[in-house]
């Protein structure tokens, strides 16, 4: 990095209020990254939601979290979830019967990961089934959170979701000789972005269609349909404000977004990558 600037102050939060709306796409567990942006939430005494990534079962179906862990996510977030399944990635994801990319590269060994070849159709199959898994049931998450949100309220999208990283055995060991390794124990870095199961972590990771890579499609286009929806309920004028945004410093300021006279809002979003998933 050349010529860094350190952050020397936060800037005070001129937006947002007491009854303004906090949503936080991804599960928050312990403290991390996000906590930082629902302290300030709770500091501006924001009413906070939160989704869930949900629990796989015995067959690898996901499911709602049952009454006991959704009292303790409520209890983590300070807030209320609406516990609909939302999980980013295609690492579990798989046709009927057929093999996970998880399964796929669980195949591999460390004798033959660098030459082993992956079904690129299949491996787009899987994405495919988990990109209408994740957008089916955004809808009606949106549907909920929009009977949520009173007419005249700033909302505040955090979107922390990314593909997260497959648990599969041959990756863990490469990747510690990637970083730890040393002499004849290290791997280059770049072996690992030219091979096949390369290739697959960084899709799963960073271009799963939930993650923030691909926001405008699954999370900001069928969330216009609340501020719209709240418009024509409550009569704001074009003129009220509507922000998102992510801070990765856990500040949460700016200024209000003035909208022009049209039927969609314009918003304001920007977002922050992780490795492992929707689980902040």
């Amino acid at each position: 990095m050349e010529n860094p600037v350190a952050l020397n102050h936060l800037s005070e939060n001129t937006v947002f209020r007491k009854g303004d709306v906090f949503v936080l796409f991804g599960e928050l567990f312990g403290r991390g990254y996000a906590t930082g942006l629902l302290d300030e939430a709770r500091k501006a005494g924001m009413d906070i939601v939160g989704m869930t990534v949900g629990r796989r079962d015995e067959n690898n179906f996901l499911r709602p979290l049952n009454a006991e862990e959704l009292s303790a996510a409520e209890s983590r977030l300070g807030g209320r979830i609406i516990n609909i399944p939302l999980m980013a990635g295609f690492d579990l994801d798989a046709p009927e019967g057929g093999p996970t990319p998880t399964d796929l590269l669980a195949a591999m060994t460390l004798e033959n990961w660098q030459q082993e070849k992956l079904d690129g159709d299949y491996v787009s199959q899987c994405r495919a089934i988990a990109t209408k898994r994740f957008t089916t049931p955004l809808f009606e998450v949106m549907a909920i959170l929009d009977g949520m949100i009173v007419g005249g309220r700033n909302v505040f999208f955090a979107h922390t979701m990314a593909g997260g990283i497959p648990k599969a055995k041959i990756f863990l060991v490469v990747a510690n000789r990637i970083y730890k390794g040393r002499g004849s124990r290290h791997i280059s870095s770049q072996a690992l972005l030219d091979s096949d199961m390369g290739k697959l972590i960084l899709r799963i990771s960073m271009t799963s269609p939930q993650t923030p890579t691909d926001t405008s499609s699954t999370l900001v286009r069928p969330s216009v349909s609340v501020s719209r929806h709240q418009v024509g309920r409550s009569g704001i004028r074009p003129t009220a404000t509507t922000d998102r945004q992510f801070s990765s410093t856990g500040a949460i300021a700016g200024r209000p977004t003035r909208i022009i006279p049209r039927a969609t809002p314009r918003w304001r979003l920007s977002v922050s990558r992780r490795m492992r998933g929707p689980r902040v």
